[in-house]
């Protein structure tokens, strides 16, 4: 007979308490400890109550197991399938993930459009109507002067998983979308959809699909206020690769970013363009977020940012201004404050800028995110420039990592930076001065090499 009893699960962190708490201990969460009653069923141990990916398994030498680099399905979508490694591997399962209105579902369907060409796929909705889907689908279509809907992309509102299984058994579909995951429920759990439980659960059952059938399965994820997706941070341990989409709402550049792949780069960025017809790819996102730089500017510089294996130029733009108040504010968009606040110090005790009186606003153009220090001196080069009110040299590009003590430092995958701006038709390259002999780096391009922060900003700030 199965034995009953309650538990209060943390829908942040997964923590499992006995008793009801106002206030997670782990996370530090209010209210966020729901109610669950499990079922405990008696333990069988015969051999037929085996769970696993098929329920046998049998231990083979690692050289007669298959897996070559052609088992992988073509995306025809480039920036996608450069995020995901090049192609979708067969029986793997991603997690894709970003904030209400990003463009989650509008991504997805595309892909499920041009997969529909050569592949049977089909999309699990549990937010939306098969209507709605293919209104969504008619529009995309539209933009594209396409006439005739895909026939093998089979669409479907439901939110059991018993019930969407039972679907995939009968239609064994090549590729499997579920829009969202938050969405599906087990009849089995007594917690509603969304839960703990059940996210975990769900995705437990969907990965021993995938990895059990060949079938290919996209998970689309809610995102916390904080930017992480909902739900158990084992659901983002169980599935192969993690995505996210971001982007601000009111640019229309969206990144769609790679955090884990069994499969490929980490960190790999694809950029699209969101547009009436859906998600544009932009295959040159330097030449993007460049071409309303206003040359000669004072408080504008280049930097060569690396997001996965892609380098990219972004402008940076910093700006200097008496303080109004007692406190003089830093002001960051697109880099991280404390990094700011870093830069302004050295500023002024190794440079001798007067920054203690002036407030100082950063922002990174297209609204892009950079975290790598590499941009640590195009960042001081704009600041010094709006304070000395003199433009930095346009044709130039600037790279490095500051020091505290004023030091440059030498970051990483510099040619692949300097091959970029080079193609992009930049002529000067400042750069730390290179200790340790590597490649060689590319002709065409002049490098002024720098061992500290005063003498890239003389370089940088000399008038042709």
């Amino acid at each position: 007979m199965a034995k009953t009893h309650t538990r209060y699960v943390c829908q942040q962190c997964g923590r499992v308490a006995a008793s009801y708490m106002g206030k997670c201990p782990q996370c530090s969460s209010f209210n966020s400890m729901v109610e669950e009653i499990i079922h405990e069923e008696p333990i069988n141990k015969g051999a037929g109550n085996t769970r696993g990916l098929g329920g046998r398994s049998q231990p083979r030498p690692i050289n007669e197991v298959g897996g070559q680099e052609e088992d992988r399905a073509h995306l025809p979508i480039g920036e996608f399938s450069r995020v995901l490694g090049g192609g979708i591997v067969l029986g793997s399962i991603v997690l894709i993930g970003g904030d209400p209105g990003i463009g989650k579902s509008t991504l997805m369907l595309q892909m499920a459009m041009e997969m529909a060409n050569s592949q049977r796929v089909l999309y699990v909705s549990g937010e939306e109507s098969e209507r709605q889907i293919k209104m969504r689908a008619v529009r995309l279509f539209a933009a594209r002067e396409k006439k005739e809907l895909p026939k093998n992309l089979l669409l479907v509102t439901e939110t059991n998983l018993e019930v969407i299984l039972n679907h995939v058994n009968e239609l064994k579909p090549d590729l499997l979308i579920v829009d969202s995951i938050q969405t599906v429920y087990l009849s089995s759990l007594d917690s509603s959809a969304g839960s703990v439980s059940q996210v975990r659960e769900c995705a437990s059952q969907l990965r021993e699909l995938a990895k059990s059938r060949g079938v290919s399965v996209f998970l689309i994820g809610h995102v916390t206020k904080e930017g992480a997706i909902a739900g158990p941070r084992v659901l983002e341990h169980i599935v192969d690769t993690v995505l996210y989409l971001e982007g601000d709402r009111f640019q229309s550049y969206r990144l769609l970013r790679s955090v884990k792949n069994r499969f490929g780069a980490t960190a790999e960025v694809g950029v699209f363009e969101m547009r009436e017809g859906g998600m544009v790819e932009v295959t040159n996102p330097s030449e993007a977020f460049l071409a309303e730089r206003l040359v000669n500017a004072a408080g504008s510089t280049i930097a060569v940012t690396m997001e996965g294996t892609r380098p990219i130029l972004v402008e940076i733009q910093g700006l200097t201004s008496p303080t109004q108040f007692g406190n003089a504010r830093r002001t960051p968009n697109g880099i991280d404050f404390n990094r700011l606040l870093l830069i302004s110090a050295v500023l002024t005790r190794r440079v001798g800028l007067k920054l203690s009186e002036q407030d100082v606003f950063v922002n990174v153009v297209g609204g892009i995110q950079i975290d790598e220090p590499a941009a640590d001196l195009a960042i001081a080069a704009a600041i010094t420039s709006s304070w000395k009110d003199t433009p930095v040299r346009a044709e130039a590009v600037l790279i490095g990592e500051i020091g505290l003590a004023g030091e440059l430092r030498m970051p990483g995958q510099m040619v692949a930076r300097l091959r970029e701006a080079q193609k992009l038709g930049f002529k000067t390259a400042i750069v730390p001065k290179a200790i340790r002999q590597g490649e060689p780096y590319p002709k065409g391009i002049e490098i002024i090499e720098v061992r500290s922060l005063d003498q890239a900003l003389q370089a940088a700030l000399k008038k042709n």
